[in-house]
């Protein structure tokens, strides 16, 4: 028989389909851990094979943690990856030589983190550079990581928590994720802005000012309607589900949201939909709940977008229409 005991020191509530997690509970925890997700995503976009949207640079779920996709190329290796493991509470940058390195994700700064991960880098025989080793849009966006001794508070149980709502709500956006055919994202964690989202686009491709930074025309190129989850912020102080379309068509925010709970708010020049976490979280089916508002925005935006939502459709992942009303399963 297998060992499944859990190797950290703490527990996450995994009884719970959507566990709490307050913000104000485990704000010091995030603030420093929101930085190191930074830094290892910008070597992620320093040492990826860019991919449209912005795609080689974000995390991907795991069973522990979080991981950027392998980095480096076929000329330029070694091929690696870079971790967050949440039961041993280390960044674990493994390469395809079998050589690793783990980085200790506590008792130390923002400043220490850096410095490890930096020589852990070199170690492995990767070579990078950072263009800009600062914190992007947060408030310390100045101060270079290396210079951080501020922000030093990381609690195992909070990381831990922290990675189980988003492996739950991962889930959720899976299953949001398999009911469209056409062009989407995978579901990623996003380290500027620490939220968890999938992406739906269409073929059309958006006009913008020159005058736009690069970042946002990439990311804006082509219409979509992104669906995801935040741990919540100064301006929303919860954990929040969320969905927009862009362009924001005209007339978004007078069609109806479920469930009841949820509504439009205004969100720079347009408007997102929200919907409380712990609504979900204390209604009597918590998947169905987050379910019924992802679809009721994706509904609202694809409509007035004009989006042909019958041929994009793909219920229960399957895409063949024979299959889709007879598929019982792979034959013997």
């Amino acid at each position: 028989m297998g060992d499944s005991s859990v190797t950290g020191t703490v527990s996450a509530d995994f009884g719970e389909v959507l566990p709490a997690l307050p913000l104000d509970a485990w704000r010091p925890t995030k603030e420093t851990l929101h930085r190191y997700i930074q830094i290892v995503g910008k070597v992620a976009l320093a040492k990826g094979i860019r991919r449209n949207h912005w795609w080689h640079m974000t995390y991907r779920l795991t069973a522990r943690g979080w991981t950027t996709v392998p980095l480096g190329t076929a000329t330029d290796g070694p091929v690696f990856t870079c971790a967050f493991d949440f039961f041993d509470h280390v960044l674990r940058i493994s390469t395809d030589r079998g050589i690793q390195e783990e980085i200790p994700l506590g008792n130390q700064s923002v400043a220490g983190f850096y410095a490890e991960t930096m020589r852990g880098l070199r170690d492995l025989g990767v070579e990078v550079t950072l263009p800009f080793p600062t914190p992007y849009d947060l408030p310390d966006s100045g101060r270079p990581f290396a210079h951080d001794e501020e922000h030093h508070h990381y609690d195992p149980a909070d990381g831990l928590r922290a990675f189980h709502v988003t492996s739950q709500v991962g889930r959720v956006l899976e299953e949001f994720s398999a009911s469209y055919s056409g062009k989407i994202s995978p579901v990623q964690l996003f380290w500027h802005t620490f939220d968890l989202a999938v992406q739906r686009f269409s073929d059309r491709k958006v006009d913008m000012d020159t005058s736009v930074n690069a970042v946002t025309r990439e990311s804006y190129s082509r219409e979509e309607i992104s669906a995801g989850f935040w741990f919540g912020d100064d301006k929303v102080p919860e954990p929040t589900f969320y969905s927009y379309t862009a362009p924001e068509p005209e007339g978004l925010t007078e069609l109806p949201l479920l469930p009841p709970e949820a509504r439009w708010v205004p969100s720079g020049s347009a408007h997102a939909a929200y919907y409380s976490y712990d609504a979900a979280r204390h209604s009597g089916d918590p998947v169905g709940a987050a379910l019924d508002f992802l679809h009721s925005a994706y509904a609202a935006g694809s409509r007035l977008a004009g989006w042909d939502a019958p041929a994009l459709a793909c219920p229960g992942g399957i895409t063949d229409p024979v299959l889709g009303t007879a598929w019982k399963g792979w034959p013997e």
